[in-house]
């Protein structure tokens, strides 16, 4: 239960709240108690026990006015402590969002997705049940317990102490049944996931489903998942049904056993029977805080074990991070250096880059090349410091990058990444996503130039609704090309000081590429740029050419400089050129034939 210690400052805000809210629970069991009270007197007149005069409908009014009273105090504590729950689970959301989005890419790539959406969807709800609901039966069960049972045994003792024999074993059988009931439920919600993911995959993959043919097994594995499905949420209603119908005969029980000792009780004179019918109704009333007692303490259990699973994400320390003295100045000139970087990527042994040097001067474009695997990525992943080297430093503008403010840092750098990412929004929206003021008509003009820049504009204005088109998840409804250019268009309408490109131009056509580059030129003037490519055509015309290798820097110079050399980068255009001849040969081929 220590665990939900981390609740508290969430908690303390609403202290006011919170202390009226239990209030109203006390007053509303001293109004419910109060009620019966008249109504035992009303039968008490009935049965001639009453003062003289004293009129049954007093008692039925007065007893009718009180639990009004009462139902409105028991509206008033739901509303608010309830309401506070709501608050807090909306606060401590609003936090984690916020918290997942600072931590660095070494943290998400340990931790699934689905894991921690589960994290901020059903353990949020389970800690939110602790955060109201949880606490307010807890004070009820308490304090109706102490009024009635002061109450029933002043009644008659010993009719109380035989009739809560059956009554005491309420909590420790709702206890056991909720942990079943829980665990069925939580295996329910597994496999629940497990279906949701399985249709959300093959509804976002249907192009794939159908060009394979595997539409019908996939609809096997579907019904296999959802049979299991059924399967367990049988076994939950089969629990369910033994649980209601057991604490049915245990309140059945006690009531029976009051009403043995009751009636020899009344025949004896002992007590009336507005005593009898006081103390039937005190029991009855009992029954439900003795089963919300187990149901709460299943709460707590939960909650806690939940609100352990979201503080270990909210605890989670950025590796990424600015120190307290961040550098921060107001304009960047975009002079980039690596000192002797080495890297691995966090819970791997195997170094992707090996003492890596080189210089780039502000406003010059620097192209990075080199075959599959050999650390052109990981390059940029340093530059936008989504991680931090393992050895050596990378500095822009003279300034190590874990000395700058990472919002400063990362507002000067327009990324174009190698996996684009599009959100569901509209064009025009994604296209705008790193402005300062997306919504001013300037931002309007900036997105559209950058559009024309990245041969994009052509294709939106296409659309029905132009830049104004919902894109679908991920951008579905756009081709890969065009894909690419929104997220070029994005990276170009920031304005940057520096701009990075990883292999952004690989699924567009050359005839494209030269146009996008053509448009690139005038963007890329007196600003520093960074540019990942396969492709020669893209980095020829680079001021420095990196060339790597099994994470080192093999060739360095200019395209003329590289080609003299006749190294890895002059093999590396000779292979495409090869390519480029081969593929032409047989569009000819193609086209002899009548293709």
């Amino acid at each position: 239960m220590k665990q939900l210690r981390a609740i508290l400052p969430y908690l303390r805000p609403y202290r006011g709240p919170i202390a009226w809210g239990l209030v109203m629970v006390v007053l509303a069991n001293l109004l419910s108690v109060a009620s019966l009270e008249c109504l035992k007197r009303g039968v008490d007149v009935m049965e001639g026990h009453g003062p003289a005069g004293a009129g049954i409908f007093r008692f039925a009014a007065l007893s009718v006015g009180v639990a009004v009273l009462a139902g409105a105090a028991r509206f008033g504590m739901r509303q608010v402590l309830n309401g506070i729950s709501r608050r807090v689970e909306t606060d401590l959301r609003d936090d984690l969002f916020a918290h997942l989005l600072r931590l660095d890419a070494a943290f998400h790539d340990a931790h699934p997705t689905g894991e921690i959406m589960s994290r901020a969807t059903n353990d949020l709800q389970a800690v939110r049940m602790v955060a109201g609901p949880a606490y307010m039966y807890l004070v009820n069960t308490f304090v109706f317990a102490v009024f009635a049972l002061t109450r029933m045994a002043w009644i008659d003792p010993r009719m109380t102490g035989v009739s809560l024999v059956p009554m005491l074993l309420l909590p420790p059988v709702t206890l056991g049944f909720s942990k079943v009931i829980l665990d069925r439920f939580e295996k329910i919600q597994e496999q629940f996931g497990a279906l949701s993911t399985m249709a959300q995959e093959n509804l976002a993959g249907a192009r794939i489903v159908k060009a394979y043919g595997q539409e019908d097994d996939q609809t096997d594995r579907f019904r296999e998942a959802s049979r299991d499905y059924m399967r367990r949420n049988v076994g939950l209603a089969r629990t369910s049904g033994m649980f209601y119908p057991l604490l049915t005969l245990l309140a059945g029980l006690s009531m029976a056993l009051s009403l043995w000792v009751g009636g020899h009780q009344i025949a004896a004179g002992r007590i009336t029977v507005g005593d009898f019918v006081l103390f039937v109704l005190y029991l009855g009333m009992l029954i439900w805080p003795l089963i919300a007692l187990g149901w709460v303490i299943n709460l707590f259990q939960r909650g806690s074990a939940s609100m352990g699973r979201v503080s270990a994400i909210l605890q989670a320390v950025p590796a990424v991070a600015g120190p307290a003295d961040a550098h921060a100045p107001a304009d960047v000139r975009g002079e980039l250096e690596f000192r002797g970087v080495s890297f691995r990527y966090p819970g791997t042994e195997r170094e992707v880059l090996h003492g890596v040097s080189f210089r780039v001067p502000a406003g010059a474009t620097v192209a990075v090349v080199g075959p599959t695997g050999s650390g052109k990525s990981t390059i940029i992943a340093l530059l936008s410091r989504l991680y931090d080297p393992t050895a050596g430093e990378v500095l822009l503008d003279g300034v190590p990058l874990p000395r700058w403010d990472l919002h400063r840092l990362r507002a000067a750098v327009a990324l174009v990444p190698q996996d684009t990412f599009l959100f569901s929004a509209s064009i025009a929206e994604n296209l705008a996503l790193g402005l300062a003021s997306p919504d001013a008509p300037e931002a309007g003009e900036r997105v559209r130039a950058a559009a024309k820049v990245a041969q994009l504009h052509t294709s939106v204005e296409e659309f029905p609704a132009g830049y104004d088109t919902l894109l679908g998840e991920r951008g579905i409804n756009l081709s890969g090309g065009q894909k690419q250019r929104a997220a070029l268009a994005r990276a170009v309408a920031r304005d940057a000081p520096v701009l990075v490109l990883d292999d952004a131009l690989s699924a567009v056509d050359t005839h494209t590429e030269a146009e996008i580059l053509e448009g690139l030129r005038g963007v890329m003037a007196g600003r520093t740029s960074v540019i990942v490519s396969h492709r020669v055509t893209a980095v020829k015309d680079a001021d420095l050419i990196l060339v790597l290798e099994d994470g080192r820097l093999a060739e360095r110079g200019t395209h003329a400089e590289l080609l003299r050399q006749g190294g890895v980068y002059a093999g590396l255009q000779r292979r495409q050129l090869l390519a480029e001849e081969v593929e032409g040969g047989a569009i000819l081929a193609r086209a002899g034939n009548g293709v």
